[in-house]
């Protein structure tokens, strides 16, 4: 008798011919549903933005192409989904960058309103995901844009005012090192200070303003136009306290309290004769004190001490102090 099946069977064990066993039943492959879609006002618009699904509810890559239902109604009460959907406009408009799907809505015909927002997948064979979670927004007139941004250099940084009329503001703000603006503060006031800026490096700010919403919801105005603004140390640090003066055997020993300032770069040493003028003798360092050695028996001196910063800004001098040789 023929031996091929013998020999198909022994293949099959020994390199295997796939899966043995009842048929499996097809993959639905229906898109997981959206869980993460916010909207918001900005400006004239309304920004919807959510993640685009990529995997089936069977967790398996979503066949493409991939269909994406927005839609945006009025909601009544008890919402309805169903209802809702019915009535609501689609958007066909998106904007898809690293898997973020992005809508721009027009506000027009909105505007004292509550717009319902939410969204649907359906893959390539038709079938639909649910309803993603639903989105409110209550559309009220533009926010005002901020407008005439103007930084000035204080000692404690760089200070922001601005014009605007709303009820928060919010800071933006791209360092040097950085590619894209970060929210920096959110204040009530159309001003900030800006603390942690450096010297000598551009920084760019642009301003929002926020009207409330209630429920911890806030329509935002569209952003101002970006303001550049370099800082430069011209604030010299605080006058040295506590100045003392020594005499000892061949020398006048000073010391003082230390600078907090940190970009301290040292301590500038000054002497007067009698009733002389004050003249520089010494630069010295971090450290609060001095030797002069170059002193005389029989004269009467005076001191005081300056801070100096790392951009050469010098302070006032400290009070002044007698001092003279044992």
């Amino acid at each position: 008798m023929p031996r091929l099946p013998a020999l198909l069977a022994v293949s099959c064990l020994t390199a295997g011919c796939g899966y043995i066993g009842g048929p499996q039943a097809p993959l639905a492959n229906v898109p997981t549903a959206v869980s993460d879609l916010a909207a918001v006002q900005r400006g004239s618009l309304i920004i919807v933005h959510f993640s685009v699904p990529t995997k089936t509810t069977e967790n398996f890559p979503i066949p493409k192409p991939l269909k994406l239902d927005l839609r945006i109604g009025a909601a009544s009460e008890p919402f309805n989904v169903e209802q809702w959907a019915a009535h609501a406009q689609p958007v066909s408009a998106v904007h898809i960058d690293q898997g973020i799907a992005g809508y721009e809505i027009p506000i027009a015909d909105w505007i004292g309103k509550e717009a319902t927002v939410a969204v649907r997948a359906s893959g390539a064979n038709g079938k639909q995901a649910g309803w993603s979670n639903h989105a409110v927004v209550r559309v009220v007139p533009p926010p005002e844009a901020p407008s005439e941004i103007k930084p000035e250099d204080v000692a404690a940084g760089v200070h922001l005012t601005w014009a605007a009329h709303g009820d928060h503001f919010r800071v933006l703000r791209r360092a040097p090192t950085e590619e894209g603006y970060t929210v920096v503060a959110t204040v009530n006031q159309p001003e900030w200070t800006d603390t942690s800026t450096e010297y000598d490096k551009p920084y760019s700010y642009e301003v929002q303003t926020l009207v409330d919403l209630g429920n911890g919801k806030v329509a935002e105005s569209d952003l101002s136009k970006p303001v550049i603004h370099t800082a430069k140390d011209t604030f010299p640090p605080a006058a040295p306290s506590g100045l003392r003066a020594v005499a000892a055997a061949n020398s006048i020993e000073l010391a003082w309290e230390a600078n907090t300032e940190p970009d301290l770069a040292g301590y500038r040493i000054y002497r007067a004769i009698g009733d002389g003028q004050f003249e520089r003798i010494a630069d010295g360092g971090l450290v609060p004190s001095y030797s002069d050695a170059a002193v005389e028996h029989g004269k009467q001196y005076r001191y005081a001490v300056s801070a100096i910063d790392k951009s050469g800004n010098e302070s006032q001098r400290s009070a002044a102090v007698p001092a003279a040789l044992q």
